[in-house]
């Protein structure tokens, strides 16, 4: 995946957004930034297939030895899709946060504006803020 393509959430997720039959479906996942603040993770929670999530807020959680910390939807839209691997194999977000560490795969509302993200550059920036 380019990483330059993806658009992030000023929470640390990341989003890749593609046309499947007309419908735009949201990859969602976690920054290897966010890993690497998070350190030793040791519990995941995922939301049920179906829930309806809207951008900003809570849809799980990832635990670590130091602090849980909650995860937060990027865009609104119905979770169409889980990373069910994921909890039982946490490593996979430090290895390969942007490929088989996706979480979460969303449809998005329709009238969903993802203006509202930021932009491969934009975010790098960020994170260089918060070091």
């Amino acid at each position: 995946m380019n990483l330059e393509e993806l658009l992030y959430a000023e929470t640390h997720e990341w989003v890749h957004v593609v046309e499947d039959n007309g419908e735009k479906i949201a990859t969602v996942g976690i920054s290897a930034f966010a890993v690497e603040q998070l350190t030793d993770l040791v519990f995941m929670e995922l939301p049920q297939v179906g829930t309806a999530v809207e951008a900003g807020n809570e849809f799980g959680e990832v635990e670590s030895v130091k602090a849980v910390s909650p995860l937060y939807s990027p865009v609104s839209g119905e979770i169409v899709e889980t990373n069910l691997s994921l909890p039982d194999n946490l490593q996979t977000l430090g290895e390969d946060p942007y490929e088989a560490g996706w979480i979460i795969k969303i449809k998005l509302a329709n009238e969903f504006d993802l203006s509202s993200l930021l932009d491969h550059e934009s975010y790098q920036r960020q994170c260089a803020e918060e070091g």
